[in-house]
Formats: structure tokens, sequence, C-alpha cells
């Protein structure tokens, strides 16, 4: 079974930005990490999930 350790969001944008070939990407897949629950966020943000389509009509 996989330990928790405890990450800023920072650090877990900034794994995933190593190995994403885009932004897009990148925020695709930290999106996903947490909506899945692999990562939980803690404190206001505590069980939030986030919704893309919001970024995607703002975007256009």
């Amino acid at each position: 079974m996989a330990r928790s350790q405890s990450l800023t969001l920072l650090d877990v944008i900034e794994a995933v930005s190593e190995v994403a070939a885009s932004e897009q990407e990148m925020l695709a897949t930290v999106v996903d990490l947490i909506n899945s629950g692999q990562v939980r966020l803690c404190g206001d943000f505590a069980g939030a999930m986030i919704d893309l389509s919001a970024t995607t009509d703002a975007a256009a």
C-alpha cells in the first residue's frame, strides 16, 4: 500500500509540469488527480471537485 505524503498543490503542479507536453495536459492531469481522489486537498478546499468546463468557456 502506498504511503501518504503531504505536498503542496504547487509541488504537484511542478511535478506534473516536468512530464506534461503542454499546459493543457498539465492542467487536465492535475484536475484528474484531484477529482479522482488520488490527490486530496486540505483546508478550505478539502473535498472540492474541479470543473474544467468553466475554464474552457472563459478561454474561448
